[in-house]
């Protein structure tokens, strides 16, 4: 005679409430998952989790207040036992290791089915790492080297990574020149071109970049 298996626990995470309200309706047909509880972004994730002890968590990365990242770090830290799948639009893979580094324990796609994602979430239960292929094999480039720093780096050259570390480390314009043995007016290009790329408009911003992207201790 076969042994009933309780059906996992599950908090999901997402700041947006379609998604979100649709992911549990879909999750709650399955007899497998019960949906405990669903949180609006990090900081919420981290209460209802330490409240409720859920086997596992759907975190979105991408959210207000607190990201799913450090939600994933501290839930992890909070509740023993506790498993975090991350939930991602893969427009998130570079931000894959730093969420595997706070404790996750893989990735599913947003557009995989409800069976799939269902599929993930009894893997990660039985003590497996899961990861969508797409992401795992970006994962394996950027473990082993093979991915351009353009992927990885929303598109910024070399060159530029190199001067954003330096910049990130406290360097004026002057002194990346000095060290990278280039004139000024290149270095100012170059951080011209860096900002226009990733969208932001001054230092403090591009050192909270450098920060993110791992290109500097903190």
């Amino acid at each position: 005679m076969s042994v009933a298996i309780s059906a996992v626990r599950v908090l999901v995470v997402d700041d947006q409430t379609l998604f979100r309200t649709g992911l549990t309706s879909l999750l709650s047909e399955d007899p497998r998952v019960d949906v405990v509880a669903q949180a609006v972004d990090g900081a919420d994730a981290i209460k209802q989790a330490t409240k409720l002890k859920p086997d596992v968590v759907l975190m979105d990365i991408k959210m207000p207040n607190v990201d799913g990242i450090e939600a994933t770090r501290q839930i992890v830290e909070a509740v023993p036992g506790v498993k975090v799948l991350i939930l991602t639009t893969f427009e998130t893979d570079s931000q894959v290791i730093q969420a595997l580094k706070a404790g996750a324990s893989g990735y599913v796609l947003k557009d995989s089915s409800a069976a799939a994602i269902v599929s993930s979430i009894v893997a990660v239960m039985s003590g497996e790492r899961v990861m969508a292929s797409a992401v795992a094999n970006r994962v394996l480039e950027m473990l082993t080297g093979t991915a351009t720093p353009k992927e990885f780096y929303d598109g910024l050259t070399n060159r530029e990574i190199e001067i954003l570390k330096l910049l990130a480390n406290g360097m004026a314009n002057k002194q990346i020149a000095f060290r990278l043995k280039i004139s000024e007016k290149t270095v100012r290009n170059h951080v011209s071109n860096m900002y226009e790329k990733l969208g932001i408009y001054d230092r403090s911003q591009a050192v909270l970049y450098a920060v993110k992207k791992g290109l500097v201790e903190v």
